[in-house]
């Protein structure tokens, strides 16, 4: 059953936020694809995830590159899993891809502190549950950890 865990970010970027998240689903051995809502987006992302700590280094490669299908994350603006990953990240309010089944985990990161983003938020989580998927809330603590709520 596909996982679906919703992190609610206030006071946050995706720029802050997802580079963690994905080191971690690298030390677990998972693929992941990041799906950003444009070109530009994924672009930002790429040129953020080269940068973002200065010991730190995070392989990943976007949609365009020809050896795409040995990258371990790769940034896509379509549904496609080029890489053929079992854990996808939805950033900006991308939309849950039509194989979403197909994936043990997805994440949905969205802006708690802009209505769109939470209502679009929203919606996913009643999709997801009405697709019978295993769904599950993050929100982070005074310290900046996540933890689950209910």
């Amino acid at each position: 059953m596909t996982e679906v865990l919703f992190y609610h970010m206030q006071n946050m970027t995706v720029e802050n936020v997802l580079p963690p998240l994905l080191e971690k689903s690298l030390e677990r051995g998972w693929r992941v694809v990041v799906q950003a809502t444009s070109p530009e987006r994924a672009d930002a992302l790429d040129a953020h995830l080269w940068t973002y700590r200065d010991d730190s280094f995070l392989p990943h490669a976007t949609w365009r590159v020809n050896d795409v299908t040995d990258q371990p994350i790769v940034l896509a603006v379509e549904e496609d899993n080029p890489n053929g990953a079992n854990v996808r990240f939805l950033v900006d309010g991308a939309a849950l891809p039509q194989d979403a089944p197909s994936y043990e985990r997805m994440v949905l990161l969205f802006n708690g502190d802009d209505p769109d983003a939470l209502a679009l938020a929203r919606s996913a989580w009643t999709d997801c549950k009405a697709r019978g998927f295993d769904v599950t809330y993050w929100q982070a603590d005074e310290r900046g950890r996540w933890q689950r709520r209910n």
